[in-house]
């Protein structure tokens, strides 16, 4: 509960740090901050309400996510959240934050590169061993642990590896 009368920019400001906190059940080590699926939060009459976009259509994950807003909200002394799912624009991996990027890579999983491109489109990509470094990999499947990634193996270290496509 908040104890102190706060104008709507603090209110939006402590509801913006609570809701970045909330790490995406697929990948622990990110944030939904870090991922760019926290895309708003606005003050409504007092009341809190954030905007999130799913990094696809069907993901399973957002319900989880939306109740971690909120559970993390009412933690932070924001009562009775609205959590709202944006679906357009369309999520992208250039949302994901440099940090994200960074703390994939480090957990094992290559980052999307920076932007689409027409290689992306068509498979033509080269994808860095994030154990090794290493531009030698190959594509074994279009699907890796989740539909947000592929899997790949590298050649020089022989590691399979998760590469976090690019949407």
């Amino acid at each position: 509960m908040v104890t102190a009368v706060l104008n709507d920019t603090d209110l939006r400001r402590r509801a913006w740090e609570a809701a970045a906190q909330v790490v995406d059940p697929e990948i622990p080590v990110l944030t939904i901050a870090d991922l760019g699926v926290l895309r708003d939060v606005e003050v409504r009459d007092g009341r809190v309400e954030v905007a999130i976009t799913p990094t696809y259509s069907g993901c399973p994950a957002m319900n989880m996510i939306a109740l971690e807003i909120e559970l993390a909200l009412e933690r932070a002394g924001l009562a009775r959240p609205i959590i709202r799912t944006v679906l357009s624009p369309a999520w992208t991996t250039d949302w994901m934050s440099e940090d994200g990027r960074n703390k994939l890579r480090a957990y094992g999983i290559a980052p999307p590169h920076a932007s689409n491109s027409r290689r992306a489109l068509f498979g033509e990509q080269q994808v860095a061993c994030p154990q090794c470094g290493s531009g030698n990999t190959e594509l074994l499947s279009e699907f890796g642990s989740t539909s947000c990634k592929a899997l790949w193996r590298c050649k020089a270290c022989r590691e399979p590896f998760d590469y976090f496509k690019c949407h």
